[in-house]
């Protein structure tokens, strides 16, 4: 008497990075986009910041510098643990966010737009069953995403939301912290922004970072540079939510196919 092993079907895993500075409503896109999508998942990037105790400190200002690229990020895991994903299509048990503790804004979406998006990419999940293949999203919202060029790389779709500064200052000045991990507590600390820490580190980490992906280094006006291949830039002070969605669907489906 033979047994047949059950059938899995072939698993593809469509990665989404959704990129853009602080407070620049990457976050609240991301989880409008994960409520869409049937068999999404979301990753925060800033879940892979090092330590509080490990955060360098800036040469200049004297204080803690969460922003500058090259230590705001634990690269290497992060390259990892993307890899692992694409691999797998699930978050491993082990992983740890402490995104659900910071505080978030609700910026609305109309519920028609959402469930006809919901229903095409049904749809694609389901015709892609018909032929053997599973189909999972993975979400990517960060605020290096298109730094590092093998982060970029794992990307499917490349989505950046640009806001001009003086919003980016405003609603960062409305914040009052952000949960970061610390070694001696899973559930991290809160970090407050010390005086000028918008004018002083965020904002030039941001350009420094973000340069190279607009042409002429203007991170305020200039078009995608070409560096980031395929780069989907959205303007959001010039467009609704539901117009930011549709865009970001639309970029989505387009790698879907």
């Amino acid at each position: 008497m033979s047994t047949s092993t059950p059938y899995e079907p072939q698993q593809r895993v469509i990665l989404v990075g959704v990129g853009g500075a602080t407070c620049s409503g990457k976050t609240t896109l991301a989880k409008h986009l994960r409520r869409c999508i049937p068999n999404s998942i979301i990753i925060h990037q800033d879940d892979f910041a090092p330590p509080q105790e490990l955060v360098p400190i800036h040469p200049e200002y004297n204080v803690q510098d969460w922003d500058d690229a090259p230590g705001a990020i634990d690269w290497q895991r992060l390259r990892t643990f993307l890899n692992e994903v694409k691999r797998s299509g699930i978050i491993p048990d082990s992983h740890k966010s402490h995104d659900h503790l910071n505080e978030q804004k609700d910026v609305m979406l109309n519920p028609e737009i959402s469930e006809r998006w919901s229903t095409i990419f049904d749809r694609i999940g389901k015709e892609a069953e018909e032929k053997g293949q599973k189909v999972i999203w993975g979400l990517v919202d960060g605020f290096l995403l298109y730094w590092d060029e093998e982060v970029i790389n794992s990307f499917n779709a490349r989505i950046f939301l640009r806001v001009p500064r003086d919003v980016l200052k405003r609603r960062r000045h409305e914040r009052h912290g952000y949960h970061t991990a610390v070694q001696s507590d899973p559930e991290g600390t809160l970090w407050r922004d010390p005086p000028h820490y918008f004018e002083q580190i965020v904002y030039p980490a941001y350009i420094r970072a973000h340069e190279r992906i607009v042409e002429g280094g203007d991170v305020e006006a200039g078009a995608p540079s070409g560096f980031v291949k395929r780069l989907v830039l959205i303007e959001c002070e010039k467009i609704s939510m539901d117009e930011v969605f549709e865009k970001a669907c639309n970029a989505i489906l387009e790698v879907s196919r």
